[in-house]
């Protein structure tokens, strides 16, 4: 498909006419790009093979890579999973909507094409309002992975899905930046212990307040070619720009002055560089320097972490160097995580 992408700039006052359209877009097959609390999806009728394949279409994304099924009710939930056990159930009860999501043994309406060939499917119920209504209206569930180009930093604006995905989807609603700005947790409830496959927002030490002891199911790096993936995230190159990207990883003045040693050496010969970091110490170096944001504060990181990226990308940068110093508690694990699997190399200090 090459054709011209809508655009729905939503307000208060266009808010059910808008949600309309795309519902109606949603329930013919169409693809659209949505808002929601973590980045933006890409999203299709989750029970609907062929509109699903379009969202592997406009993404490039590998057929084996499973997407999250968003639902706006937990009735929804149980037309597509065979059961939800107590414990996923205290889950939902705790964290939904928000940006968790469980998966759990699938029923035969899910699509293979949905699941990436396994038994289980994986769910989430969206914060975000403008989501949530879309899926109530167009009364389908919607799978919905990032709206970007396969393994490019996920979108946190309108603005980043129509560079990545003009022409290749029917529709973006564009409801501004995204609060979070890294994706859900994804936790395995599907049988035995419980496992987090891919760190988010919501922290293991929180699931652990409410389920007890969780397995880690991940890793920072990329899984072998040869497992089967069980959650998004895992097998293949995630969240990277066209640059280079190395992370320094460390004390934050031995980062800091790594660095600035690093940007000197580069530039010297000649390649352009920009600095994705945590202080404004740097500033004085370079014109390309995107601060995310204080390293105690890893909300702030990960609201600016993708966005980041993004800037220094488009400003033409050959190099990224990437400050790895700040705290790694809570949401800073997944901003850890989203990091090392952008990244060429990790330096540690």
């Amino acid at each position: 498909m090459n054709h011209q992408t809508k655009v729905f700039k939503i307000t208060s006052e266009n808010f059910s006419d808008v949600i309309r359209e795309c519902a109606e877009i949603i329930r013919r097959g169409g693809t659209v790009a949505i808002p929601t609390e973590t980045v933006y999806g890409l999203g299709a009728n989750a029970l609907d093979p062929i509109a699903v394949n379009r969202i592997f279409h406009a993404k490039g994304r590998p057929a084996d890579n499973p997407l999250i099924v968003h639902v706006a009710s937990v009735e929804q939930v149980e037309q597509l999973v065979i059961e939800i056990p107590p414990k996923a159930l205290s889950l939902i009860e705790a964290f939904w909507p928000g940006p968790l999501t469980l998966i759990l043994k699938r029923t035969a309406i899910v699509p293979d094409i949905t699941t990436g060939g396994l038994d289980t499917v994986a769910v989430r119920m969206p914060a975000d309002v403008v989501a949530r209504e879309l899926i109530r209206i167009s009364d389908k569930p919607i799978a919905a992975p990032s709206a970007n180009i396969s393994g490019r930093p996920s979108p946190t604006s309108a603005a980043h899905v129509l560079h990545d995905l003009e022409g290749r989807i029917d529709a973006v609603i564009d409801a501004g930046s995204t609060c979070i700005g890294v994706e859900s947790t994804v936790i395995d409830m599907s049988g035995g212990k419980p496992a987090v496959l891919r760190p988010g927002y919501v922290s293991e030490q929180k699931i652990e307040e409410i389920i007890g002891e969780v397995d880690i199911g991940y890793s920072d790096h990329v899984t072998d070619v040869t497992d089967v993936v069980r959650s998004p995230g895992m097998k293949y190159t995630h969240y990277s720009p066209s640059a280079t990207v190395l992370l320094l990883e460390g004390p934050h003045n031995l980062v800091l002055n790594k660095i600035s040693e690093m940007y000197a050496d580069f530039t010297c010969r000649g390649a352009r560089v920009g600095l994705l970091v945590t202080s404004t110490g740097l500033s004085s170096l370079t014109n390309d320097i995107v601060y995310l944001g204080s390293k105690d504060e890893p909300e702030e990181v990960a609201r600016n972490l993708f966005l980041g990226l993004r800037s220094l990308d488009e400003r033409g940068v050959n190099i990224i160097l990437a400050d790895g110093s700040f705290t790694h508690e809570g949401v800073g694990a997944a901003v850890m995580n989203r990091l090392r699997k952008a990244s060429e190399m990790i330096i540690k200090l």
